[in-house]
């Protein structure tokens, strides 16, 4: 079983890392704060599914189940709420000339 877990945090690590390479080459804020809230979520979910292969105990599973569902659930939406409150304050989804000169 750990060698399952390990392949699960290896994987876990190569999404972070191409995750973080893709934010930089991004030029649009809106399209960075959703790679970086994608990296987020499946980046702890498959580390803390990896977890549910190590721990022997039933409680320490349970325990992380119901921690995966509450990040599958909350990271998408604390995401969308970055992304709204960026545009309500005028964000512009494309960068201007100007901007790119300074």
């Amino acid at each position: 079983m750990n060698i399952i877990a390990y392949v699960i945090i290896a994987i876990a690590w190569l999404f972070i890392i191409f995750g973080m390479i893709a934010i930089f080459s991004l030029k649009n804020l809106y399209t960075r704060i959703l790679t970086a809230a994608t990296i987020d979520t499946v980046g702890s979910f498959l580390v803390l599914f990896s977890l549910v292969f190590i721990t022997w105990q039933i409680e320490y599973g349970f325990r992380l189940v119901l921690l995966i569902l509450f990040l599958v659930i909350t990271n998408p939406i604390s995401s969308h709420v970055n992304i709204r409150s960026a545009y309500l304050i005028g964000i512009p989804l494309k960068e201007s000339e100007d901007v790119k000169n300074e």
